[in-house]
């Protein structure tokens, strides 16, 4: 079976590339950045692709994105649907595409989160186009589909192990920092979140299986077993103060939660005048969040997380491990400046 990969460096591509090899497969592995496990160098939708990936694929997975959430549209495009578009002309009516999307794509939208016509009703950039490529596969390609849904991704379900630290892991930065001052979200929302290698054992199951007759779409996800906001971050500190404890380091704090139309009605207008540029910037990084912790309903999965709290328990664990410095820092406090010069009218536009 002839298998190609992509973003075969990335945090789903690299556990994927395990499982597949050790399922007796090698699978062609490409990435912007080669590797010695990944030596196909292809920086897709901005180049032609190279001599070694002509010829017929019996199987492709997509696993390359951005996953970034302050993606413009024109990056974003860049970024994820023009890869799509390159790897499609690589796919034929005999190739069972498997394409890695985001649960978000689907589930309930809350509209005071969103970003206005940009990104047409989704959350951000990367969200949008997530949902574009979905579209697109579906109407471009003639061969059989299998479509992977996965949330927020964290550590392997046994060890924690991870490729890189990205999404989800800035929440714990912050809170050992002191940046996360509060938390914006629904306390009662949801907030889903899977293990690296629950994700990448579906995708390669789908990949290794027969191919579907019809387009398939799989949804990885805790569905009734999801953590609410509260008992998710009650369990990132919980965790992170027990390693602080073992080092005899004081705990953070627990910060409190502040519902997203608050934050967005009288905290943020107030941003501007009273916290410094790098506070700023922290803040509406953090924003980003905001609508990933703020949902009414879980997502509906074909593939059950279990038990999400021992999952980041153990995710938070490798992290600490692995970056002890950081999970042993000192939080400093936030202080608030003077109100900068020739404040803004009330009422007055402002840019956003």
């Amino acid at each position: 079976m002839r298998i190609l990969l992509t973003g075969a460096t990335g945090v789903v591509g690299t556990e994927v590339a395990d499982l597949l090899r050790t399922s007796g497969h090698t699978p062609v592995q490409v990435a912007r950045r080669p590797t010695a496990d990944a030596p196909v160098r292809w920086h897709l939708g901005a180049e032609p692709p190279p001599a070694a990936l002509t010829g017929h694929w019996d199987v492709i997975v997509h696993a390359a994105a951005s996953t970034r959430w302050t993606l413009t549209r024109e990056e974003a495009v860049s970024a994820n649907l023009a890869p799509l578009r390159a790897v499609l002309d690589l796919a034929d009516r005999d190739t069972h595409l498997v394409h890695v999307s985001t649960a978000y794509v689907g589930g309930t939208r809350n509209p005071e989160d969103l970003r206005g016509a940009e990104f047409e009703g989704y959350r951000n950039g990367y969200e949008w186009s997530k949902a574009r490529c979905e579209e697109l596969v579906r109407a471009d390609h003639p061969g059989a589909l299998t479509v992977v849904r996965p949330p927020l991704v964290v550590g392997r379900r046994p060890d924690g192990r991870i490729a890189r630290f990205s999404g989800p892991y800035t929440i714990l930065q912050a809170l050992v920092s002191g940046l996360a001052a509060v938390v914006v979200g629904d306390p009662g929302g949801f907030a889903e979140i899977s293990p690296v290698d629950q994700v990448a054992a579906v995708i390669a199951t789908a990949a290794l299986g027969d191919p579907p007759s019809a387009p398939r779409t799989e949804v990885i996800a805790a569905g009734p077993a999801c953590l609410t906001l509260t008992a998710l971050l009650d369990v990132i500190c919980d965790t992170l103060n027990e390693y602080r404890a073992r080092h005899s380091v004081p705990p953070i704090e627990r910060p409190p939660l502040v519902p997203v139309e608050s934050w967005n009605r009288f905290f943020l207008p107030l941003a501007d005048q009273h916290l410094s540029p790098f506070q700023t910037q922290a803040v509406r990084l953090l924003a980003m969040f905001q609508s990933y912790t703020a949902m009414t309903e879980p997502f509906t999965p074909t593939h059950q997380v279990t038990d999400p709290a021992a999952v980041m328990a153990t995710a938070v664990r490798h992290w600490a491990d692995r970056k002890p410095r950081l999970a042993l820092a000192r939080p400093e406090p936030w202080t608030l400046l003077a109100a900068r010069p020739d404040p803004p009218l009330p009422g007055a536009p402002r840019a956003r």
